[in-house]
């Protein structure tokens, strides 16, 4: 199995995100995970999550609540969406987009690996697949989730 390393605080990345912004309260502020789990044969896979109101597959995020830390909106986000319980292993770094609103999104991603919890459907996630690492860079509908998969870097 390849070594994780373990990046939990990165601060100067966040304070750098939110000064790329005029006004912070125009910004939709998010945070999510790539997650990960080994096979009995030691290979990768990645969980995603298809969402019916959009049908499309992506990774598990979600918006900050109000004081909210980063690390802990993603382990929340992450378990509300994949039924997952989750480690953190390393940051991901931040994804910036306009959204289908038009509003400019800033989401923090982190490299999680599942440590247990099962997927339970939900009127906002229908389905989540365990997906080898290329199946699931196929798979997903959007250019930035398939970023944090490359950043992710793990292919055995």
């Amino acid at each position: 199995m390849p070594e994780i390393k373990v990046d939990l605080h990165l601060w100067e990345e966040v304070e750098a995100a939110i000064k790329m912004t005029s006004d912070p309260r125009d910004v939709v502020r998010a945070a999510g995970g790539v997650v990960y789990r080994y096979t009995e044969e030691a290979e990768v896979e990645i969980a995603l999550i298809h969402r019916p109101a959009y049908d499309d597959w992506s990774l598990p995020k979600g918006k900050l609540k109000a004081d909210e830390g980063l690390e802990a909106a993603a382990l929340r986000e992450v378990e509300e969406e994949t039924g997952l319980k989750c480690m953190i292993a390393r940051s991901l770094g931040i994804i910036e987009y306009v959204d289908r609103r038009g509003r400019e999104k800033v989401v923090w991603y982190w490299l999680m690996r599942s440590i247990g919890g099962a997927f339970k459907a939900t009127e906002e996630v229908d389905r989540m697949r365990w997906l080898k690492f290329e199946d699931a860079a196929r798979k997903l509908s959007y250019d930035h989730d398939q970023e944090l998969l490359r950043r992710a870097d793990l292919v055995t």
